[in-house]
């Protein structure tokens, strides 16, 4: 075990309390998990977890008193406390040791020793702790060889993998999940302990999938985190809809391409220019539907007629069965899959104000991430097909500003109001100041009249005139 002192790493005054408090009461403590992972791979980290030999309530107390804490949040079911601290979030636990049954994730806990609490961990590289007590304070304690595995950027489990796996499904999803933020190898035995125990993803819930899946699509590479979750088949678990991208047919000599692949592409493009998740979202989703609409012309070979708009209908579906937020999130993806190949559509074919006013319209305030998810779409093993592309794409770009400094059509009303209408015609709520203003936005849209109230107006009588309303007051 390779002997390593960081106590020049520990200046946070957290570390010098705790390490107070234990000569004190006579007490061991560690910190332990994600923070020492962090420190020797030089990453931020704004959590701190110490682990406690005895009562980490009590520990915690004692800490939260000499720092002045006001408030000490207390779990006795689970025997651990937290406080924030200025910048850091910090939780103290008793060590423990855990045993599993099948159908659970839930252990049975019993009080343990500091080996006992890293022997529950799911990883060697989360294994690693640094005593707090001043007669050794700053030594890492790692019976592992967790350091090697930083050094060497591989996951491996500290006991057998199939067992760690077994005990604690999501265990499988977070290995994913480290090595794709981390850039780190899972190591073969694992992967292959994954497979095997991919099937007990079934008693995790949802929503705890879905938290580490979001954490994988938030990465900056994050289709290796989705080659992984599909070569060790738990995306087959929770995303079949995702699975069913993947392959290619043939008939005739006639291909189309491998859709699994081209979305972890788009993903990847999306993530170089930008951390909404919900926009990667939108990536992940852009050809869900592709599978189910595709159909075989022998004239121009496979088609993906309507695949915008029936993935558009299935976003709800699979943000539900996912357990993701249905509410202005998923709206957005779908506005952004439904649209997705407008902007495409004018790339190939001639650009006009009236398509583009249209397009800034339905889109309103989105319409940057579409055109950065578009534009994420655009690929091929073709150079010369792709550099035309992003000529084209960037004509279309360019004529959106224009269109939209001259016309101001995003997220427009027609500058006639509902109420104008009802006291120029006399009228009472009626379908007919619906159509009216209908035909006014048209009107705009098509480039007939500008923007503004007095072309409006004017445009308003004549179209009154033709459905028969009849000026009343002026």
């Amino acid at each position: 075990m390779k002997k390593l002192n960081l106590s020049n790493h520990l200046s946070h005054p957290v570390f010098k309390v705790a390490a107070q408090v234990c000569k004190e009461n006579n007490l061991q403590a560690y910190v332990i998990g994600g923070y020492v992972r962090d420190l020797l791979l030089e990453r931020p980290s704004k959590d701190i977890d110490i682990v406690v030999i005895g009562d980490g309530m009590d520990f915690a107390e004692k800490c939260a008193a000499i720092l002045r804490v006001k408030k000490v949040s207390l779990f006795k079911t689970y025997g651990t406390a937290q406080f924030k601290y200025k910048d850091l979030e910090v939780e103290f636990v008793g060590a423990r040791k855990e045993s599993y049954s099948s159908d659970s994730r839930k252990p049975e806990v019993a009080v343990g020793t500091l080996a006992d609490d890293q022997n529950r961990r799911d990883f060697t590289i989360n294994a690693l702790a640094i005593s707090l007590h001043p007669d050794n304070f700053g030594e890492l304690i790692d019976p592992f060889d967790g350091l090697e595995c930083l050094e060497k950027k591989i996951i491996r489990t500290p006991l057998e993998p199939s067992t760690t796996y077994s005990d604690d499904p999501l265990r499988m999803l977070r290995a994913i999940r480290f090595a794709t933020q981390l850039n780190f190898t899972i190591e073969y035995k694992s992967l292959e302990a994954i497979q095997e125990n991919a099937h007990r993803l079934e008693i995790i819930s949802r929503e705890r999938i879905s938290d580490e899946l979001n954490k994988i699509i938030l990465a900056n590479e994050p289709s290796r985190g989705f080659k992984l979750l599909f070569s060790t088949k738990l995306l087959h678990e929770f995303f079949p809809e995702m699975v069913a991208l993947y392959g290619v047919d043939t008939i005739d000599g006639k291909s189309h391409k491998d859709n699994f692949y081209h979305t972890l592409e788009v993903l990847d493009n999306v993530a170089g220019n930008s951390d909404n998740l919900w926009l990667r979202w939108a990536a992940i989703m852009h050809d869900i539907a592709k599978p189910p609409t595709k159909r075989f012309d022998p004239s121009v070979g496979f088609t993906f007629h309507g695949h915008e708009e029936v993935g558009a209908r299935m976003v709800p579906k699979v943000f539900k069965k996912l357990r993701l937020p249905l509410d202005h999130h998923m709206k957005y993806v779908q506005k952004l899959v439904r649209l997705h190949l407008r902007p495409i559509a004018l790339v190939k074919g001639h650009v006009t104000d009236s398509a583009i006013r249209r397009l800034l319209f339905e889109c309103g305030d989105d319409i940057d991430d579409l055109m950065t998810l578009c534009n994420a779409d655009i690929t091929s093993k073709n150079e010369f097909k792709v550099r035309k592309y992003r000529k084209n794409f960037d004509t279309v770009s360019e004529k959106l500003k224009e269109v939209e400094e001259k016309d101001k059509v995003r997220n427009f009303q027609p500058p006639v109001s509902g109420e104008v209408i009802m006291k120029i015609f006399d009228l009472k709520p009626c379908a007919e100041i619906g159509t009216l203003k209908m035909m006014i936005k048209e009107a705009i849209l098509e480039g007939t009249i500008v923007n503004e109230y007095e072309a409006a107006f004017e445009y308003m009588l004549e179209a009154a005139n033709k459905i028969g309303l009849k000026q009343v007051n002026k």
